[in-house]
């Protein structure tokens, strides 16, 4: 910058404008509100009422600023600079409003407040301009609600100053209207929707009036509890796969509360219950923190030594007598890219197998072959910002508000400003009760609805002819495969009126553009794969590839499990998800050793393997195996078939209890640093914020240790992450241009060839990596062989709740407990009325494979003849009832459909 220039507020393409504030020249972005501008030069006005993640409501006018030219000041909040504006924020005239303003809203303020919570920013403000809160009596004492009752959050209503950013964040960022103003008495109280408490109203714990609060009228209990942060500490999630960041705030070793990054370019300043406040497992007494082995049946404490040795022990005698397939490994969707590069490395590397996978398997493995197979790469096509550019959303098996609920909430603001939305679930969710079309149909009839939807839009001409010829082959085939898909047949296989399928290809077929989000209601069936391939030929139909606003976008389930999967933890796939023969060379002169030529198995396949005696030693990173794979009578006699099993975790989870070797103590995502992938291809820095608890250890120091003690003495000798996430990039051309150091602010979505490329927001916008065409496929259809009987008269499907995660298995040590606790079995009306169970009762759910036992809940957001669970309670074993049938291209389980029965329990 030359001398004498004035600074620039961002770098940024927009154009940038001079103004003037308090005598110093800045230049800004065309636009930008006044109140930014002025905190950039370190100014910080008392603006109460504003939060940059709403809109500027101007309503306490405590930002007031005198601009040149003008008569009346202006709020800055509201307010945009403009070239050459001359800006004062402090005369004689603002100060004094100020100062009259802020004891007005102080005049019955609980002088003790300050005291307790000085950091709060209406607290600074009245030491800033001196003055003295509790002044005069509370005019509405008694309507002002003091309620302890959530887990996560204190009311004290005697702090509040009307600001009502409560209220405008829970609409405008939520859209759960949890918060509402009431008169009472001549006062205008601020109060939960319930009229009382806020754990009675429609509150999802979010955390979002806390974070905005400017008081502490909301605050955290874990701040009241332990006290105010001593230092922030910017990482990513643990979670889902949405990648939300979190400044995670520590004091004395502890995590004390979290809120969410503002600028993060994914989560946008906002978070869900489970990111916000679902951290207690890092600290949790059932943490294990030594290594253990288990001797005559129990679990013994021993050294890390010991472990080890016994660990590498049984995979060496595994590999000697039976061969280095009779070893695997199943690595985690929670570690990080640079953990499971290492695992797979290992796999290949040292035992010299390619039986290494991880619980992509389970969820979206159809995501990422039938993407694959239709445009060359097993990603999401687009970005989450596209939520904000796209004219029609077509969410096709996903309930994004609970379980990726920071993009739900984005998707359901952009519904209820009047974006048309098409809801394809069993159930009617959240988004489908707000949704323009919802097609409620029934469990396992993907593929015959699809292809109507893509019928109906030829046969009206709503297709895109150009974008066809241009983009697409097999057209001719793939149109003639659709003629039987009439509307009246797919509505009779569905149980889905013909007209409002009509109205739902109108709707994604008329937008442009349009976008895509699918989740394991489409992918957790014997026709997954074919079930993604249907998606991705309606958006090549209309023309909706390759450009913003559009795409077809899988919501990923665990934080890395995307990243996990394109490590190379998959046994057909190296690192960049490249397949093994496209990229053997080029890991090989990395590597200096050859990779192996036989077939690897699947997650799957080595349970099957297992069972048959050939699979004999598996190392298990981070994934509770018995409770999440189906039928859980099968996978346990497969584990109980294994000579060893070493198992990597925090906790002693049901696989390990019932059947590890070994178990070797892990840390959590809060004490270790590397990178995670999230599901719109965003590599994000994790960053330490605790020390590891106990002797746990990282993953990446286990698998450096236990190749060590297998006698390797190369290619695991990295001195730290970023020179395993270096080995990585030089073995990945898609990711070579992503260093530590691009991304120490915010991540980069790959493709990234190279360190002068920005990162790819948008794929496919010319060409694909197959070439300049995409295949269309006919795809017919194959009924589940899971259907209803006399025995078994229901269909039962299974999915996550909003307050737990999976198996609970860090959820479940929080307070998310009292937000729900059991598995609810939900089930309509009217079956409730002919099996005699009502809300509340503990049911038993049998199929032709186990039974599992819940708690029934009587709703009519599942239709009559079936069923949905949830499966955290680990004590359930929901996967007792789940089946055998599995998508035939990527061994993923049907665990969408399973033909049941319901009945009551009798009372304990």
């Amino acid at each position: 910058m030359a001398s004498g220039e004035p600074p620039t507020l961002t770098n940024t393409d927009a154009k940038t404008i001079c103004i003037t504030i308090d005598g110093i020249a800045i230049r800004v972005p065309e636009g930008t509100a006044l109140l930014k501008a002025i905190e950039t030069i370190g100014i910080s006005l008392p603006a109460l009422c504003f939060d940059e993640r709403m809109a500027p409501s101007s309503s306490c006018r405590l930002c007031q600023v005198e601009i040149e030219g003008r008569e009346r000041a202006s709020c800055a909040c509201a307010t945009p600079a403009t070239e050459g504006m001359v800006v004062r924020t402090r005369s004689p005239a603002l100060e004094g409003f100020r100062r009259a303003a802020l004891g007005f809203l102080a005049r019955s303020y609980p002088p003790e407040a300050l005291q307790k919570s000085p950091e709060k920013p209406f607290h600074r403000f009245l030491k800033d301009y001196g003055v003295t809160p509790g002044t005069e009596p509370d005019s509405a004492p008694s309507g002002r609600l003091i309620d302890l009752t959530h887990p996560y959050i204190r009311v004290d209503m005697r702090q509040c100053i009307s600001c009502y950013r409560c209220i405008r964040i829970c609409e405008e960022v939520q859209g759960q209207y949890a918060w509402k103003k009431e008169k009472r008495g001549g006062a205008t109280l601020v109060l939960p929707n319930s009229g009382g408490a806020l754990a009675a109203s429609s509150c999802v714990s979010c955390g979002a009036c806390a974070d905005t609060c400017p008081t502490g009228a909301l605050e955290d209990i874990s701040v009241l509890e332990k006290g105010a942060p001593s230092h922030w500490v910017r990482t990513t999630c643990p979670y889902c796969g949405t990648g939300c960041e979190l400044d995670v705030g520590v004091r004395e070793d502890r995590i004390v509360t979290v809120r969410p990054v503002k600028d993060s370019p994914v989560s946008k300043g906002h978070l869900c219950v489970k990111g916000r406040y679902s951290w207690q497992f890092v600290d949790s007494p059932e943490r294990v923190t030594r290594p253990m082995i288990r001797l005559s049946g129990r679990w013994v404490e021993t050294s890390w030594e010991e472990a080890l040795r016994e660990a590498a022990r049984m995979m060496r005698q595994a590999r000697e007598v039976a061969g280095p397939d009779s070893v695997a490994i199943l690595a985690s969707s929670r570690a990080t890219n640079e953990e499971s590069y290492l695992a797979q490395k290992l796999a290949r590397f040292h035992v010299g197998t390619n039986n290494v996978d991880c619980c992509a398997r389970v969820c979206h493995g159809p995501s990422a072959a039938g993407l694959g197979l239709i445009f060359g790469t097993g990603a999401a096509t687009n970005s989450f910002d596209d939520i904000e550019r796209t004219q029609a959303f077509l969410i096709v098996g996903t309930n994004a508000t609970e379980n990726h609920p920071i993009v739900g909430d984005r998707i359901r603001q952009r519904i209820l400003a009047g974006i048309p939305a098409v809801v394809i679930d069993p159930r009617r969710t959240e988004l489908a009760s707000i949704a323009t079309v919802h097609l409620q149909l029934r469990p396992g009839t993907n593929l015959p609805l699809l292809n109507a939807l893509a019928r109906e839009i030829l046969h009206q001409g709503w297709h895109d002819p150009d974008f066809i010829s241009r983009r697409t082959e097999g057209f001719e085939d793939y149109s003639r495969s659709l003629e039987p898909w009439t509307l009246e047949k797919a509505a009779e296989i569905c149980g889905v009126e013909p007209a409002l399928i009509h109205e739902a290809a109108r709707l994604y077929a008329q937008a442009t553009p349009a976008m895509m989000f699918h989740g394991l209601g489409v992918t957790e069936h014997i026709q997954g794969t074919d079930g993604v391939l249907a998606l991705a030929q309606l958006a090549l139909l209309t023309g909706n590839v390759g450009k913003p606003g559009a795409g077809v976008n899988p919501l990923r389930g665990q934080n890395n499990v995307q990243g996990t999967a394109n490590m190379g933890c998959e046994p057909a796939r190296l690192t960049g998800y490249q397949k093994i023969e496209a990229a053997r060379e080029l890991h090989e002169r990395v590597w200096g050793r050859p990779i192996p030529a036989t077939k690897g198995l699947s997650a799957m396949t080595m349970m099957d393997a297992a069972s048959q005696g050939k699979l004999k030693s598996l190392l298990l990173i981070g994934y509770d195996l018995l409770l999440s794979h189906p039928n859980l009578s099968a996978t346990r006699e497969a584990l109980s078939s294994l000579d060893s099993l070493i198992i990597v975790d925090l906790f002693l989870n049901r696989t390990a209890q019932e059947f590890g070797h070994v178990f070797l103590p892990a840390c959590s995502s809060f004490e270790k640093d590397g990178t995670f992938m999230n599901s719109e291809r965003r590599i994000q820095k994790l960053r330490p914020a605790l020390r590891p608890r106990g002797e746990s250890k990282t993953d990446l120091e286990i698998l450096k240790l236990l190749a060590r003690e297998l006698g390797e003495t190369e290619g695991f000798a990295h001195a730290d992450s970023e020179a395993v996430w270096n080995e990585i990039r030089a073995v990945w051309p898609a990711g070579a241009g992503i260093s530590y150091e691009r991304i120490e602010k915010h991540g980069i979505q790959w493709p990234c060839p190279n360190e002068t490329h920005p990162g790819t927001e948008v794929l496919h916008g010319e060409r694909f990596p197959i070439g300049e065409k995409a295949r269309l496929r006919p795809l017919g259809f194959q009924p589940s062989s899971e259907r209803i009987s006399p025995e078994f008269p229901m269909l039962m499907n299974s999915g996550r709740s909003l307050f737990h995660f999976n198996a609970a298995t860090m959820t479940g040590p929080s307070r998310n407990r009292e937000l729900r606790r059991d598995d609810l079995v939900q089930l309509h009306p009217e079956d409730a009325r002919r099996v005699g169970v009502a809300t509340g009762d503990r049911v038993r759910v049998k199929s032709r494979h186990g039974e599992f036992t819940g708690v029934a809940e009587i709703t009519a957001e599942v239709r009559p003849g079936e069923l949905f669970t949830t499966f955290h309670a680990v004590q359930n074993l929901v996967n007792l009832a789940t089946g055998t049938g599995r998508d035939p291209v990527t061994d993923t389980p049907e665990y969408k459909v399973t033909a049941a029965r319901i009945e009551r329990l009798p009372p304990a």
